[in-house]
This record gives C-alpha cells, structure tokens and sequence, in this order.
C-alpha cells in the first residue's frame, strides 16, 4: 500500500516533497564498468573492450540495402566493386561504392554459396545444392556478358567445374580461392577434397588433395604459397603442398574449422565452433523453385552433410567459437586467443591493428589482439556478418544477413559513437544523486544524458533527455524507479566506469509465506536422543523437495527432527530494498481477538519452542517483520502473515476398561480408548511382550475421539499371560495398558 500511495503521489502531487517519504538505508549505486555491463546497452559506432573501456569505434556506412535476405559470401576487385552472393532469390550482385546494384549472374539453385576473383577480373561463383561453378567473364567492368544487357545463368556462364564429371562426385563447394598465379581452389564436401583448376580457357580441375573429413571448409594461402584448408569433422588444419602431399598443420578443440587467416609476421588464425563427436543438425531446407509443369512450384529439400555453416541463418550452434593461433615457428606452441560463447565466427581478416571476426548471431564484429584482449567494434542490426572483403581507400565490406545488406567499415580513422545502457530498475520510485564517470580523457571528450520514468518502456511517458556535467550536483531528474543513461562519444574518447547514486523509497518488508509444523523441532540439542527421526519442513512453494542448504532461505528444505513436545514455525520473507530484517512471532487460540508475543527480535526465518508453553487446543501464529535495523528511529516499516490453524496436543489417549477373557479356542479383548483433543489414529496389542500386532476398531473406521475395540487373539498355552494394547492420536501421542490373562 506504501508503494502503490508513493507511485500515486509521484503522478500526481509534483508539488509535494518527495522527501516526506522513508528512504532505504544508505545511498545506492548503479554501476557499469565490465564489458559485459556495457554489452547490455546499445552501442552505436562505439568500441567495448574487453577490459571494460568504451571508447569512440571506427566509421561504418551501409552501402546497399539487398532484396535478398541471405548473403552467403562476398569478393571485391581493385576498382571497390564488391560482390555477393545470395540466397532468396539466388544471385550475384555486383555493388559499386556508390551503392549502384547490378545482377550479373542468376540461378535456379537454392543459392549462390561462394565466390572467387581471379587476378584477371573473373569472378568464380559455385552454387548450392548442385555444387557446380561458373566463370563470370567481365564481371569488373560494362555489363554481364548475358546478351542484351541480361544476367549470365546456367546456359550462358561458362562451366569450370562440374562434380558429375569427377570420380568422387562432391555434393558442396564450400569455398574457393585463387592464388596470385590465377590458379583456382576448390574445398569441396562430400567427401572432403581440394580440386585445382589452372588457367586457360581449356583446363581441366585436378583433385588435388582428398581428405578423410567429411568436409573441407576454409582456404587460406600460408607465406610460401602452400595452400592451408580446414575441414568439419575432427577440426583439423591442413598444409597441402603444390604436389599435393598434406600434412596436419594443427587440431582444434572443435570439430568444425570455419575461417582461416594469416597475419603479417605468419601466425595462423584459425575460427572453429561445434562440439566433437556431436553432429550439428540443421533444419531441411525446403525451396519453392516455380515453373514447374502445370503451373505449379517444385519443393526440393536439402539436406546438409552436418556443416554448422552451410546455413548462416542458422541459430543453434552449441557452445560457440573459439580462436586459436598457430605461430609461425616451432618454438611456440599454438594456444586458443578467445571464446566467444555467445556467437559463431564466420570469417577471419587480419589487419594492421588486429583481427577482424565477422559473427552471428547478433551481427557483430570483434577486432581479435594476440594478447587475448579484444574489442567488439560493430552491431551491424542484422542476424550475420558473414564474411570480409577489402574496399576503397582501405575499408573493408562487411556482408549482413538478415536481413540482407552491405556494410563498409573505415580502418583508417575514428569517428564517435553513442552507447545507450540498459533500462535500470531501482525497484521502488527513487531520488536521483549526481552521476560519477570515470574517463581517461577529458570531459569534452564526451557527451553524457540521463532520463527517468516509472514504466520500464521508455517510450511510455517518461522524461526527455538532461545533460549531466560534472559540477553538477544531481541528475536534474525527477524521483522515479527506473533510469537510463546515454554516452555521446567524440574521437578518441574513452570512458572506463559510470556509476549514477539514488535512494530508492523505503519497500515495506513482506512475509511471503508462513507455515507452523507441530511435532518437530530444529536446533534443540538440548533435548536430543540419540538418533532421532528426521523429517523436512517445506513450503507448499517448494514443491516438497527436501535440500538441506542454508535454513533461511525459501528455496530449499529445513531439516529437522520428530519431537512430538515441540512446534516449530517456519516462514519466508524479503524486502525489496535489501534490508536487514527483524522478527517477532506472536500466538493466539482459536476465538481469541488479542495477540501474545513468543518470541521477538528473531533473525532466522524458523522458531521452535516447547509445545507445553501452549494449552492443547487450535491456535494461530503471526509473524511481523520490520527493517528497524537498517533506519534510524521512527522510519521502520513492517510487514506481517498469520499461519493457517494449528493443533497443538500433547496429551496421551487413555485406555480404559481392558479386559481379556479366555474364551473358547482364544482371548476376547475388550478396550475404550479416548482423546481430549484428536482423534484416535491407530491401536496395537502385544501378548506377553511379544512383537506389536494392529487391530481395528469396532466399526473399522478410525475417525474420532473416543473408539471401542473387540478383537480376538489365539488361544496361547495354559497358565498367566499379559496382553497390553498401545493407542495413538494423530500427534503421535501414545497411551497404553495391560491385563493378565489366566
């Protein structure tokens, strides 16, 4: 009620002073300062980096905006042209720098799957699912040469390679590369080889190497011209020499190698992802084709060889990536530089100032240092960046997948950025102190705004956005419950810590649940037999598993032990300000209006006391709780349950008028028992101590205070024997006696 008075209050009584209100005690503070604190926000041309400075990010431009949803690859030439190749429809684009789309090549495949540029200007492109690859002549300048301005396809692009016409037969080209001698590569899959195809209108492919991986699914070029290629199966990396020979250059820890690259001083990078001995299995892919007879669509389904890349829409990687590097030597052995457990790495660059990572599955790009410390430098808004390739003036194109799109990533320079944080909640409406910010540069290197409101949609009548400068003494914004911060970056800024202090209004503490379980007691040593029965204590919340951690918390079971003179009472409670919480546990009986106090100033969350303090009877319990120790004064606020109703009763059954009375081939036995309080629960008899034997009540039914028992026991040898019957209630109280039988 507190809270909801407070809530009202602050919408509409802005005239009245916030301060009439109890605050929690002390000042809070909201701080971010990790990479992972910063990642929560949303970086907008801002760099983080994984030693939690934020600083300005490099320029990015998006250059095209795709029809296509999928992007599988992309080249580049020497005059900026870029090049894609795409999924939905199944195309080759070929984008200027000025973002001008031309289609040069289409298909009737599900998709374009990778692309190769020849030192000549050809561009290579080898389609999915039927593995074949094109030479698309003239690609760098003029029109496609498809006739009348038209884009090549399968009947007028030239076939360089056609897997029918090989022995092996592969089903995928996964990727191609040509080295600076014009000499083009193909990784193949199913099953895992390399072809080679030499230049020449003529020339033939040549297997150049065959593998016992299912796929081999990156290229890359070592310093000497050795071809290096990574397969899916075992995570191996290959040095394959121009004759052919192979050799295993590294083994990953994962199973799938989807990027190579080398650096300037020939360290090997080398991405992998997926789990040994777990296949990754992706979805069909279905595809409506058109044109089929009668006017209808073809569906055909694809089904892939367990490539986690082979579709990079794909969401269900496990485990993510890693990096490793391979030195260039033998004296140092190859190491992993990163985990990237939330994303899958689609293509490697090195550069100057680092590796560049293109991921998925949220579109970022990270730039990779040999030390193992890292930046994420791009959110691209799109599921996959899925590769790179050089552009104008030294930057680099970022193809984004879905949706479909060309970005453009300036090495050379520095441009600020925006890094808009999470929504904060405070948890109750809160006075806003001043905002502490950590820099190593100055305060015009930066920008820094805040905003508050009481929804957690800030599109929802919150405030507008206040600068903060460092002299100030507050935000300058209204008591609320939840904020936000935004962080305008200018060149070369960097920010390594903001902390913003507020005093959240005083929550009322809650008793969220309270239960009484008379017959058990916990911690009473004291009254200890040796080992006594153990029983749990749990709240209806628990479900009824039975973990015995710490005793003050709700989620887990309170071990304690049967004693039928003992009651313990057991309750949860919190607040949501995090205070120190007090208890004080009262009784009454049934009927009764006034409450008796038990037990005050309790700080575990369970009592047990004697049940003797207590006349048997239906009683009540009630806890109160208040957070006194964290205010001064006259601040405190309380909460407060009542249990359901309990019995106590610790009083015994009577036995009375027993007889036994030889009576043919046996004994008749004669008995009433009764209770003060429960009803009788179960009755037993013994002849001359022997093993206890249970016997029903007349009328079968054990259900009330007083029963009648008339049983029949065989008949024992001649001479004096002792029959006692024993009676218990509901609680376990147990009455007894006995009769001699002569």
């Amino acid at each position: 009620m507190l809270r909801r008075l407070l809530f009202l209050c602050l919408l509409f009584c802005p005239s009245l002073s916030f301060v009439a209100f109890g605050y929690a005690q002390g000042t809070h503070l909201w701080s971010e300062s990790s990479f992972n604190d910063w990642e929560k926000g949303t970086p907008k041309g801002v760099a983080i980096g994984s030693d939690g400075i934020v600083s300005s990010g490099l320029p990015i431009r998006t250059v095209a905006q795709l029809n296509a949803a999928d992007v599988w690859a992309i080249a580049s030439d020497a005059r900026g042209n870029a090049y894609l190749a795409t999924g939905s429809p199944a195309q080759v684009l070929r984008i200027a720098p000025d973002g001008t789309q031309t289609v040069l090549f289409t298909t009737k495949d599900v998709s374009v799957q990778s692309l190769a540029m020849g030192p000549d200007g050809a561009l290579y492109a080898a389609t999915l699912p039927s593995a074949k690859v094109f030479r698309i002549a003239g690609a760098p300048a003029g029109a496609p040469g498809g006739g009348a301005g038209k884009p090549l396809d399968e009947t007028t692009a030239p076939l360089v390679f056609d897997p029918g016409a090989t022995e092996a037969k592969p089903k995928y080209i996964w990727a191609m590369l040509v080295d600076s001698a014009g000499r083009l590569y193909l990784a193949s899959g199913g099953p895992g080889a390399i072809y080679r195809l030499s230049p020449g209108a003529n020339a033939k492919p040549e297997l150049l190497f065959a593998s016992d991986e299912p796929n081999l699914r990156s290229l890359a070029l070592a310093p000497n011209g050795d071809l290096l290629a990574g397969s899916d199966g075992t995570g191996l990396v290959y040095r394959i020499q121009p004759d052919g020979k192979g050799l295993v250059l590294f083994e990953a820890a994962k199973r799938e190698i989807t990027s190579l690259a080398v650096g300037s001083a020939g360290q090997l990078y080398v991405a992998a992802v997926g789990e040994k001995g777990r296949s990754t299995s992706l979805p069909q892919l279905p595809v409506s084709t058109g044109g089929a007879p009668g006017g209808g669509t073809i569906t055909v389904t694809v089904v892939q060889p367990g490539s986690a890349q082979s579709v990079n829409n794909n969401a269900g990687i496990p485990d993510g990536s890693e990096v490793y590097i391979v030195p260039p030597g033998p004296a140092e052995a190859p190491r992993r530089l990163v985990a990237a457990h939330e994303d899958v790495i689609y293509s490697l660059r090195a550069t100057a100032s680092g590796l560049l990572a293109a991921t998925g599955n949220r579109g970022r790009v990270y730039r990779l240092h040999d030390d193992g410390s890292f930046e994420d430098l791009v959110h691209a808004d799109a599921g996959q960046v899925v590769g790179f390739a050089p552009g104008p003036d030294g930057s680099v194109y970022l193809p984004a997948a879905n949706s479909g799109k060309l970005l453009r990533l300036e090495l050379g320079s520095a441009e600020g950025g925006v890094l808009e944080s999470e929504v904060f909640d405070a948890t109750e409406p809160s006075l806003w102190g001043r905002a502490e910010i950590t820099a190593d540069t100055s305060p015009e290197s930066y920008r820094f705004e805040t905003r508050t409101g009481n929804v957690d949609n800030p599109a929802r009548g919150w405030g507008d956005w206040k600068p903060f400068r460092n002299a100030d003494p507050t935000l300058g914004q209204p008591a609320a419950r939840y904020a936000q911060w935004r962080l305008t970056l200018k060149p070369g800024a960097r920010i390594s810590q903001i902390a913003l202090n507020y005093l959240p209004a005083n929550a009322a503490p809650e008793v969220d649940e309270i239960l009484v379980a008379p017959g058990t007691r916990v911690n009473s040593a004291a009254i200890q037999p040796s080992y006594p029965p153990q029983t749990t204590i749990n709240f209806a919340s628990q479900g009824g598993a039975a973990v015995n951690l710490d005793a003050n918390s709700a989620a887990v079971a309170l071990s304690a032990f049967r004693d039928k003179g003992s009651v313990t009472a057991r309750w949860a409670a919190h607040d949501d300000n995090g205070d120190e919480l007090r208890f004080a546990l009262f009784y009454r009986a049934a009927g009764e209006t006034g409450w008796r106090l038990l037990k005050d100033n309790l700080t575990d969350r369970y009592y047990s006391f004697d049940a003797s303090l207590l006349p048997d009877g239906p009683y009540r319990m009630r806890v109160v709780a208040t957070d006194a120790a964290s205010h001064p004064a006259g601040a405190a606020l309380t909460g407060e349950r009542v249990s359901d109703l309990f019995l106590v009763d610790t009083s015994t059954p009577q036995v009375t008028a027993l007889d036994a009375q030889r009576a043919g081939a046996g004994v008749h036995v004669v008995a009433t028992v009764t209770d003060a309080k429960t009803p009788i629960a179960r009755a037993e008899y013994s002849l001359d101590a022997g093993p206890w034997q249970y016997v029903e009540p007349v009328g079968r039914l054990s259900d009330s205070l007083r029963e009648q028992y008339d049983f029949q026991i065989p008949a024992p040898a001649a001479g004096a024997h002792i029959v006692a019957l024993r009676a218990f209630d509901r609680f376990e109280n147990q009455g007894s006696s006995q009769v001699q039988v002569r």
